[in-house]
């Protein structure tokens, strides 16, 4: 049993029964307000909905946070708060900061001919919540949707034995009418399974499977799969050299439209890659590569000695990696066209890469 605040002293039998907040929601409301940055906990806390507005005005949020959020319990405690409200705030929360998580995605798949029902959210939750239930006794499951349609799903694990684990909870973001679902890479990997059979029973879907696709930028995850990002931003168009620099005198012309066939070229061959609108954020890209080595020879005639692979990884990294790499042949770091290894990202759909080669010996190329 979590601990109970204490009563005051006296005789109980004389006083009206007074609501006691568990330790466990009194904490966790404490510490999810500590998170808030200073300048967003009053409007945090009106998105809430939980406090009404005198007790929000009531609330001095210029002092040091402990004492906010010490005020913010109490005022918790006199709207008798439950482990629900906390959980809706913590979801708040983690929506509003979104990208302080690494998110996969995952993608449910129906049979052949199978067609999609007519969507519930009071059925989705009902059927969600008896599904995992039935598996796992101690789980405490939370539901919240917000404008962009997301249905933002909280869920605390614990054991046959233990009660959830409020502070180490899974974050899922599921998109009513689409077969793609994000997953907050903090679950317990052995949970993960519970979690795919629960929503294949709410989705009526048949099977789940996780893409090699992972980002913090939730919102750019859901832009790939979806197919929605932006065509609509213009490329810069370098000036030619003359227009550059007018104070350059007896330039070659033949030197001046070469530098503009070239700017040209590398400018289609980005559109071509990229497209003309502005890349979805990802933080980078992971390549493991499996091969062999063989002499001219043994090329020739298609021989493997070895048949130990060698395997290396690559990953590249950037605050930005798509816009970084679209950068790199206008900017004369990388010839053009890039490898379509890097180039092809967004059309699969993915971000992990394993590069093998195939299964006939005579074959040099590559699969992945």
């Amino acid at each position: 049993m979590a601990k109970r605040r204490r009563q005051d002293a006296g005789d109980q039998n004389d006083k009206p029964k007074v609501f006691i907040m568990d330790e466990t929601v009194a904490e966790y409301i404490r510490r999810t307000v500590l998170r808030i940055p200073r300048s967003e906990i009053a409007k945090m806390l009106a998105t809430w909905g939980f406090l009404s507005e005198i007790q929000l005005q009531s609330l001095n949020i210029h002092q040091i946070k402990e004492n906010v959020s010490q005020e913010v319990v109490q005022l918790c405690e006199e709207n008798c708060a439950t482990i629900k409200h906390a959980a809706n705030l913590d979801i708040i929360y983690n929506y509003t900061y979104r990208d302080k998580k690494l998110w996969t995605v995952y993608q449910m798949t129906r049979e052949a001919g199978d067609e999609s029902d007519f969507f519930d959210l009071a059925n989705f939750k009902k059927k969600f919540k008896r599904g995992l239930q039935s598996a796992l006794k101690n789980v405490t499951i939370s539901f919240k949707e917000f404008e962009d349609n997301a249905i933002w799903i909280r869920i605390a694990w614990g054991t046959q034995c233990t009660k959830p684990n409020q502070y180490k909870p899974s974050y899922v973001v599921y998109h009513s009418q689409t077969p793609y679902v994000f997953i907050s890479n903090s679950i317990y990997r052995s949970c993960i399974q519970l979690l795919c059979q629960a929503l294949l029973v709410a989705t009526s879907y048949n099977d789940i499977h996780e893409m090699d696709l992972r980002s913090r930028c939730l919102d750019s995850l859901k832009d790939i799969v979806l197919k929605r990002y932006s065509k609509s931003f213009q490329t810069d168009h370098p000036r030619p050299l003359q227009e550059r620099n007018s104070t350059l005198e007896r330039v070659d012309p033949r030197i001046i439209q070469e530098d503009k066939l070239k700017k040209e070229r590398i400018q289609r061959i980005n559109q071509e890659a990229f497209g003309d609108g502005p890349q979805p954020k990802l933080e980078f890209a992971q390549y493991k590569l499996e091969t062999a080595f063989r002499n001219e020879q043994e090329q020739e005639k298609g021989i493997l000695r070895n048949k130990e692979p060698f395997r290396c990884m690559v990953k590249f990294s950037s605050p930005h990696l798509l816009e970084s790499l679209k950068s790199l042949a206008p900017a004369g770091m990388a010839d053009a066209p890039l490898s379509p290894l890097l180039t092809c990202i967004t059309q699969k759909a993915r971000n992990y890469f394993k590069i093998s080669e195939k299964k006939s010996a005579l074959s040099q190329s590559f699969a992945c």
